[in-house]
């Protein structure tokens, strides 16, 4: 635990009292994203959560903000209710926000220079309708205190250093790959989707040397 003297008199509340008010794409996307880290770093000592309120200065409940979906590498995956920055002793390491029309000008201004001040080092913006953001995908990465954008590939994605993954928007979800592996990450429902497809296909090659076994005969 954090060796840090709270101040017990200070209530950090566990909801801005607002409504999310989001639409089905930015809230699916959202809650798909973060299954995926979560399943990424299952067992490891990384802690993964989303439209969490994060508080980043302490003794005042007004500075908060509330990422989309944001990663902290090296500390108890454990579930919280808030996130307060003086307590855990770090800043999230990567920040994926999911932009709507609603959140786009927090999302590309107010947001990211908080972001870069707090010393997140990466902070990703994705637009899943591809109405707000042009390329919908983008990437800044900490530089002395500034962010500077991450240069994309010839198909667009983006290489996340402290995640380890490379990112790519595709038919309006954020794709996400394995440097190490090249193994795409799958929620679970994906994975039971891919294992079933793989079975299929397996029983239908087997079919296949079958028939042509028996006409050799």
């Amino acid at each position: 635990m954090a060796s840090v003297i709270e101040m017990k008199s200070v209530y950090y509340p566990e909801s801005d009292g607002k409504p999310m008010g989001e639409t089905d794409d930015h809230r699916d996307e959202m809650v798909r994203e973060i299954e995926l880290l979560r399943r990424y770093y299952q067992g490891q000592q990384v802690y993964v959560s989303g439209a969490l309120l994060v508080y980043y200065e302490q003794g005042n409940p007004k500075k908060f903000v509330v990422p989309d979906v944001f990663v902290v590498k090296g500390i108890d995956p454990k579930k919280r209710r808030i996130y307060r920055i003086w307590y855990e002793g770090q800043a999230p390491d990567a920040i994926i926000e999911v932009t709507s029309r609603k959140t786009k000008k927090k999302d590309t201004v107010t947001k990211p220079a908080l972001y870069a001040r707090l010393g997140v080092k990466e902070c990703f913006l994705f637009d899943p309708t591809q109405e707000y953001l042009d390329p919908p995908l983008r990437g800044y990465r900490l530089v002395n205190g500034d962010y500077e954008a991450i240069a994309a590939d010839a198909r667009g994605a983006l290489v996340s250093q402290e995640l380890g993954l490379r990112l790519q928007a595709v038919d309006g979800q954020l794709m996400m790959v394995r440097l190490d592996t090249g193994q795409r990450l799958l929620t679970a429902e994906e994975g039971r989707r891919a294992e079933a497809e793989a079975r299929r296909a397996a029983e239908a090659e087997v079919a296949r040397l079958r028939e042509e076994l028996r006409r050799l005969q």
